[in-house]
């Protein structure tokens, strides 16, 4: 692997690039020395992520499933960043980032948020990832406020945050970067730049030519990356973690990685994105795909088959099958909607607590559940 510093002397446009859109290796000295069983595994997630989204967008589609937000064509950033942290590194992510879950075991619990139920967030502790976040950049002080104790307590660990390239015109945005290259802090900020802040293009969310050359602003370095190839996102990513680690005090610990990338479909469920895209451009981003393009590496490398991307898929559908036949048989406790408030009762919870269940007691659950 080329030498961090051969990374972040780059200008803020020359993005990194290890695959091209066939998935030929252009630059060999940046392949990540992973083993085979890595790649692979690599790859299996990518490819669950892009079922998950399908079958979610299915059991939406279906009643079965609250609104969701889809991932597909930012498998590669998603992974292969995640892929380059240590499993005891935070990381905290906007609503989009499913990649960050299904990377870190994917506890099946995770369905429960999408349909409704507070617990599939609480679940995400386990595996040091915060709970996603629906209001925009309202996560990025929070995680630099953990790199500022992670610093302090003088842990060998590093706060990790992904958010939408529309975050980036956020306070929130300004005042977290700010105070960790101030504090210099064991950060990294991923910006998702997926071209779309919901309808806005990214033409129209900055003048900057480039998002990463905003770190500059702060004190510390930014780095543009080809968010659709994963060994490009792997390598980025575990060099600035590897940065944010040092105490020598050279070079400044946080980072801000633009990942470019391209979101095929709507920005959730709920919206249409016809009403204001060309699907001309998407085919065109299509033909980028990160999924295509390194199972081409890994089978001109020798390390994928027929039969192994036949048992990788096997195995994909019966985890998913088996975590939505776990979702539908989840009975709710209608009380949980007052445990996650605060982290302990208050007088108002408790009232209203009792008073929910003295109307339960005498109008039945059925109550609740009419259509007006």
């Amino acid at each position: 692997m080329a030498p961090t510093d051969d990374l972040f002397s780059r200008e803020p446009d020359d993005r990194v690039r290890v695959l091209d859109e066939e998935g030929t290796v252009v630059a060999p000295d940046l392949v990540p020395d992973l083993d085979d069983e890595t790649f692979v595994a690599m790859y299996r997630d990518m490819r669950f992520c892009r079922r998950f989204d399908e079958r979610m967008i299915s059991l939406q589609r279906q009643g079965r499933m609250g609104t969701y937000s889809s991932l597909a064509g930012q498998e590669g950033s998603q992974i292969g960043s995640t892929y380059a942290l240590a499993p005891e590194d935070v990381i905290a992510y906007q609503y989009r980032e499913h990649g960050a879950v299904v990377a870190r075991g994917f506890p099946w619990e995770y369905l429960l948020y999408w349909a409704g139920h507070e617990r599939g967030n609480a679940e995400l502790a386990d595996i040091d990832v915060f709970p996603l976040n629906i209001t925009i950049a309202d996560h990025l002080p929070h995680v630099v406020g953990m790199a500022m104790a992670t610093k302090l307590r003088g842990e060998d660990r590093v706060a990790v945050a992904h958010f939408g390239d529309g975050a980036t015109s956020e306070g929130d945005f300004h005042e977290a970067l700010n105070f960790a290259g101030v504090y210099d802090v064991p950060a990294l900020f991923v910006c998702n730049n997926n071209q779309w802040a919901i309808s806005t293009p990214r033409e129209r969310q900055t003048a900057s030519r480039t998002f990463a050359q905003k770190a500059h602003a702060y004190g510390f370095e930014g780095i543009q990356v080809d968010g659709m190839d994963p060994l490009a996102t792997y390598v980025v990513t575990r060099a600035a973690r590897e940065k944010a680690r040092s105490e020598a005090g050279e070079r400044p610990r946080p980072t801000l990685i633009e990942a470019v990338q391209y979101r095929y479909g709507a920005h959730t469920t709920a919206d249409d994105p016809s009403a204001y895209r060309d699907e001309a451009d998407v085919e065109e981003w299509r033909r980028k795909d990160p999924i295509d393009r390194f199972e081409s590496f890994l089978r001109e490398t020798g390390r994928l088959t027929d039969e192994r991307v036949a048992a990788i898929d096997e195995e994909i559908e019966e985890t998913l099958v088996d975590a939505v036949e776990r979702l539908e048989s989840y009975e709710a406790d209608p009380e949980e909607m007052f445990e996650y408030a605060y982290e302990g009762d208050t007088p108002t919870i408790r009232e209203q607590r009792e008073r929910f269940r003295e109307l339960r007691e005498r109008y039945g659950d059925e109550a609740f559940l009419r259509d007006e």
